[in-house]
């Protein structure tokens, strides 16, 4: 069966996210920290319609983890920032553009309906009102052979795992402590064991992966 898995960077004292977070600063104060290994690699770049870039361990990782994924799931701040009515959401077409880095089938999930939309380069987002389970069942139906990754934000995170739903995840543990700002786990109350299945260390980045026992 298709694997659901999570796929994110995290600060050593286990933020996702820094505090603060506005429309103009998603990541919150000191969050853009979380991604600067990725985002000077060639594999994060050229899905975003960027030249250039490093080629390395981490770059391998990357295209390993983009090339495993047939769809996507994401909450509605992940998808916009916002919440309420899309009527009322001062970003409801996202951060991405035209042409967005996913390139397949994205499952937004949200208690606000709306229409499918359609964008270039193979990116759909179809917006789920009926839960977690309906969520997954939809975007293992177009992963096809491949996994389904889950996109955040942490509180969809903490629903899949408290669901157990959630078969791997890969956490990129970037040496910063943001001191505050959006937990990753926060307090979960269950009681999930993991098996750890690979760790890959670059100066910059330590990517862990661990197998969901259930």
């Amino acid at each position: 069966m298709t694997r659901l898995t999570l796929d994110i960077s995290m600060s050593l004292d286990g933020f996702i996210a820094g505090p603060n977070q506005t429309l103009e600063e998603p990541l919150g104060k000191g969050g853009e920290r979380l991604h600067e290994w990725v985002t000077r690699l060639e594999a994060w770049r050229e899905p975003h319609g960027l030249e250039g870039g490093e080629t390395n361990a981490d770059s391998e990782v990357v295209t390993e983890a983009l090339a495993a994924a047939g769809a996507i799931v994401m909450g509605r701040r992940m998808f916009s920032g916002g919440e309420g009515p899309w009527e009322d959401d001062p970003n409801p077409d996202a951060w991405w553009g035209d042409n967005p880095p996913f390139h397949v089938p994205v499952f937004v999930l949200t208690h606000h309906e709306r229409e499918t939309v359609v964008k270039e380069g193979g990116t759909t987002f179809t917006f789920v009102t009926d839960g977690i389970e309906s969520a997954l069942e939809q975007a293992r139906a177009a992963a096809g052979d491949k996994n389904v990754a889950l996109g955040g934000g942490a509180d969809v995170v903490q629903q899949y795992l408290k669901a157990g739903l959630l078969d791997e995840l890969q956490i990129h543990v970037v040496p910063v402590f943001l001191g505050g700002g959006v937990s990753l786990f926060g307090s979960l109350g269950i009681d999930a064991e993991l098996e750890q299945t690979r760790v890959i260390a670059s100066p910059s980045v330590t990517h862990l992966r661990y197998s969901v026992r259930r």
